[in-house]
């Protein structure tokens, strides 16, 4: 069910802390911590802490708490002090997804290309 934690999600299990990250903020709603496969200097997930398969589900379900996730990347974005970062929302496989769980990556410290991949 959309919004509840799931049993098989790491991300659901990092948000009750069964599984250690290191988490860099924390809101009422959401979680920051260090992506473990950092692909910048930078590399943040921020997620939400209900579950939603991903972030059209997140926008769908709870445009707020998307909105939350959202404002976070930009806290977190401050707190590394980056003056530029790329936010990212890999949504199904074929865009990258590879936890089913929404998130943003907070990507920044180095030159980003465009396009990306």
């Amino acid at each position: 069910m959309a919004g509840e934690a799931q049993d098989d999600c790491l991300f659901c299990k990092i948000v009750a802390g069964q599984v250690p990250a290191t988490v860099v903020r924390e809101t009422d709603t959401t979680v920051a911590f260090r992506d473990i496969n950092p692909q910048a200097p930078t590399h943040v997930l921020v997620i939400p802490k209900a579950h939603y398969k991903d972030a059209a589900a997140l926008a769908a379900g709870a445009p707020e708490l998307a909105a939350d996730v959202l404002r976070e990347t930009r806290a977190v974005a401050d707190e590394e002090k980056l003056e530029s970062y790329r936010t990212v929302f890999n949504t199904g496989a074929g865009a990258g997804q590879t936890v089913w769980h929404a998130h943003a990556h907070v990507l920044g410290g180095r030159g980003l290309q465009w396009p990306p991949g």
